[in-house]
């Protein structure tokens, strides 16, 4: 996989991205990050890439030549043009199935922007997709496009030292990841599940699975409508809405689930 970054700030990508799992993934040639400062492309020449919108308003807007020719210098010489995705809070919004779909790349590019945007005409251009990575406003770029390369680069073969843990944690089937306990066996008072004790590798999976489904109905319940669940599933749901499990639903939630085994 090869990331290209276009940024006024290579820096902070470089430090960002070399640190960590991925900073490990490009020493060992798994990953690769190239970083391309758009200032380096100023029409002026003195490193100015931006300037007054037309029509007023407050701030300045990132001039659509620098950007064009940074973006030219990248894929001069290839047969074809890679994804060039451009970090934006009007795009749509990043998640696992996205990641998922992005790492199936060999090459993609990330357009950070700054101030009040970049000039649409360079955007109608090059870019192809648009991505927000939530419902908020960032100084620039740079953070989401490493929250999405650090998440599409977990779907890289041989990133992850257990690859499994790649494919079955949080999001994985619309469902929120289980609850995680380690050593001590108790700790404060607060003892690890007993299933988790038992050896039983079927319980275990049971118990994991169950509690998956909990997590997700009571904190991200939208979840729920894009998941599959089989007889074994169903039967834990209704038996979490009859109140024959300890954990119990609020009316909410319970409402909720009602809906959902209706279907």
């Amino acid at each position: 996989m090869n990331f290209y970054v276009m940024t006024l700030f290579p820096e902070m990508i470089e430090n960002g991205m070399n640190t960590s799992i991925t900073g490990r993934a490009i020493a060992k040639g798994l990953l690769s990050l190239t970083t391309v400062n758009i200032r380096d492309y100023s029409v002026t020449g003195n490193g100015r890439i931006d300037d007054y919108p037309y029509g007023g308003g407050a701030g300045m807007v990132m001039q659509a030549e620098p950007v064009y020719r940074a973006y030219q210098a990248l894929v001069e010489n290839r047969k074809s043009s890679p994804r060039l995705v451009y970090l934006t809070p009007q795009g749509k919004v990043f998640d696992q199935a996205m990641a998922e779909e992005l790492a199936r790349e060999e090459d993609l590019i990330f357009l950070c922007g700054h101030y009040e945007g970049i000039d649409e005409r360079v955007l109608e251009e090059i870019a192809t997709d648009f991505v927000s990575i939530g419902d908020y406003v960032l100084t620039g770029g740079e953070l989401p496009a490493m929250v999405m390369m650090d998440s599409i680069a977990r779907m890289v073969p041989g990133v992850l030292s257990n690859q499994e843990s790649g494919q079955f944690e949080s999001f994985q089937g619309s469902l929120l990841e289980y609850p995680q306990y380690s050593r001590p066996e108790e700790w404060r008072g607060k003892k690890v599940p007993p299933v988790l004790l038992s050896g039983h590798h079927g319980n275990v999976d049971r118990w994991r699975r169950d509690q998956s489904i909990l997590r997700t109905l009571r904190n991200r319940p939208e979840l729920l409508s894009g998941a599959e669940f089989d007889k074994k599933d169903r039967k834990y749901l209704r038996a979490l809405l009859q109140d024959e499990q300890e954990e119990r639903l609020t009316e909410e939630e319970k409402g909720f689930l009602a809906k959902l085994l209706a279907f």
